[in-house]
């Protein structure tokens, strides 16, 4: 699925992926705490999210579900930045990223383990 979800969209869904169903009332609530926003500006956001297919609603209560899983978003976000940004390279992508990158050790063992895991894959 390729959903492209503007900032404001996001944090409705980084409220839905963190604290699971909420009714419409709720989220507005939340968001109020978080980023100062009224009631109206985050049923917009809902309301849009909604006819993107990202959040669908029920009854009772106007209960908001999301329906995309935040690593569907990130991968749909991070293959856009790629083909913008690197040419559609993944290479030149991780060559950028870890250049004057200080890595640990356990996050080079993370990364050989990805990669590792991801030429099994393909095999």
């Amino acid at each position: 699925m390729k959903l492209k979800l503007f900032d404001s969209e996001l944090k409705v869904m980084e409220m839905l992926w963190n604290h699971g169903d909420c009714t419409a009332g709720q989220l507005a609530k939340l968001l109020k705490e978080e980023t100062g926003w009224n009631r109206n500006t985050t049923y917009t956001v809902i309301k849009k999210c909604i006819e993107k297919g990202a959040i669908e609603r029920c009854e009772p209560n106007f209960l908001c579900r999301a329906v995309v899983r935040r690593e569907e978003i990130q991968a749909a976000e991070t293959e856009e930045l790629i083909d913008r940004m690197f040419d559609g390279s993944k290479s030149k992508f991780f060559a950028a990223f870890l250049s004057g990158q200080s890595l640990s050790k356990e996050e080079l063992e993370e990364l050989r383990q990805m990669l590792k895991q991801a030429g099994q894959e393909e095999a």
